[in-house]
């Protein structure tokens, strides 16, 4: 059985075979566990058959035969505009050896022109689709993990729409920053085991590249922007991808990373005799810069992140060494190496795209395992334990299988 923060076992481990007993209702994870079909209570009064209540122990709806998912597609997709750390260093005072030094990242992408973010998530979940042999009409949700939406009701639907998805699947926005797409993946996961849904497309992209103060030589070094997709689906348990998560967050840890907020003067054009109420009509709002205290992130990601990748592979009934890669949220070189330090986990079995690309938020992850799978690093079969954490503060860790 699974804790408040995980699945139940994968029952292909032979150590947890024993554990074959799948009990009814809900359990601590949220997950709806079915078995069999409910019956229909029959009983005869005056010689007529009557439907009789079901007992209190017996649920009033339609069970479902528990189902597993797994990973089958990925894509991704970056704007065409190479932000150099040397176009940086015209910017600000700062330097490619700097920035190398301190963050590993070389290079980022920025959305420019034409760019948007909604086309690159389209771009992103086509090729996901595509690798994953699942038509746009075949989908039953897309899940936009995004915290940079072009439309402030939600991206989600635009894809859904572009796509082409011709059976009005739901569609919905997912924010939660850096940890968003690990948020999703589990999202995913709820829908397909409690809901029956089929094939869940999860879209990981940001572009906080318009959120960046680019005089601030702290933060505008750091980000970028992109879109990285997969298809998750549904399967028989045995065939289960998807092992175990661990998910928290803390609401005190806001004040070290945030984008708040803010209201401007009412518009000129009301003048000052435009005003009904006092403080009304409201204050045009906008969002401030990305603010953030790195050597506090820093702390925060090399204590928590260790704790709940270890969580997940232990409820995942694994071993650390059983873990074929490390996929991290790519934040910071540092972040990365010290993780996996912790974790004792060699630098060859960690994938990192940072230097090219730098921190893309919700998109890091999916984008990083696109390019790992089609390189052909990541194989069909390979366990990955991948993480996110970012701003909320969130933080969230998840095992997986390739395929």
């Amino acid at each position: 059985m699974a804790n408040a923060s995980g699945f139940f076992t994968h029952p292909s481990f032979p150590s947890l075979r024993s554990r074959t007993h799948v009990p009814n209702g809900v359990s601590g994870s949220g997950f709806c566990i079915f078995k069999g079909i409910n019956r229909r209570v029959l009983c005869s009064v005056d010689g007529a058959e009557k439907h009789a209540s079901p007992s209190p122990s017996e649920p009033r709806f339609p069970r479902l035969v528990a189902k597993g998912c797994k990973l089958i597609g990925c894509g991704s997709a970056v704007p065409s505009l190479l932000l150099s750390n040397d176009d940086l260093a015209k910017i600000v005072d700062t330097s490619d050896e700097w920035i190398a030094t301190r963050t590993g990242i070389r290079n980022r992408r920025v959305l420019s022109g034409k760019d948007s973010l909604t086309g690159l998530a389209i771009q992103a979940a086509t090729k996901a689709l595509e690798m994953a042999e699942v038509g746009p009409e075949d989908l039953d949700l897309v899940l936009m993990c995004t915290s940079t939406p072009d439309d402030i009701f939600g991206t989600a639907p635009q894809i859904q729409k572009a796509l082409g998805c011709t059976n009005n699947p739901l569609a919905y926005d997912i924010t939660a920053a850096c940890s968003g797409f690990v948020l999703g993946l589990v999202s995913a996961a709820c829908h397909i085991r409690g809901g029956g849904f089929k094939n869940v497309l999860v879209i990981g992209a940001d572009s906080l590249s318009r959120f960046v103060d680019w005089t601030d030589r702290g933060t505008c070094i750091l980000f970028g922007d992109a879109a990285g997709a997969v298809v998750v689906q549904a399967c028989d348990m045995e065939d289960d991808g998807l092992f175990s998560f661990d998910l928290h967050s803390d609401g005190d840890g806001r004040r070290h990373l945030n984008a708040s907020i803010q209201e401007t003067q009412v518009d000129d054009a009301l003048g000052t005799n435009g005003s009904v109420l006092g403080d009304f009509p409201p204050k045009h709002p906008s969002y401030s810069c990305i603010q953030m205290n790195g050597k506090e992130v820093f702390r925060f990601a090399v204590r928590c992140v260790p704790q709940s990748i270890e969580s997940a592979i232990q409820k995942a009934g694994l071993s650390a060494s059983s873990i074929d890669w490390l996929l991290l949220h790519q934040a910071n070189q540092r972040i990365i190496d010290a993780v996996a330090t912790r974790l004792k986990f060699p630098p060859e079995r960690v994938i990192s795209n940072l230097a090219n690309y730098g921190n893309t938020s919700a998109a890091s992850i999916p984008l990083a395992l696109d390019e790992a799978v089609r390189s052909g690093k990541v194989k069909p079969g390979h366990t990955i334990a991948t993480s996110g954490f970012g701003a909320g503060l969130t933080w969230g860790s998840a095992i997986v299988r390739w395929r």
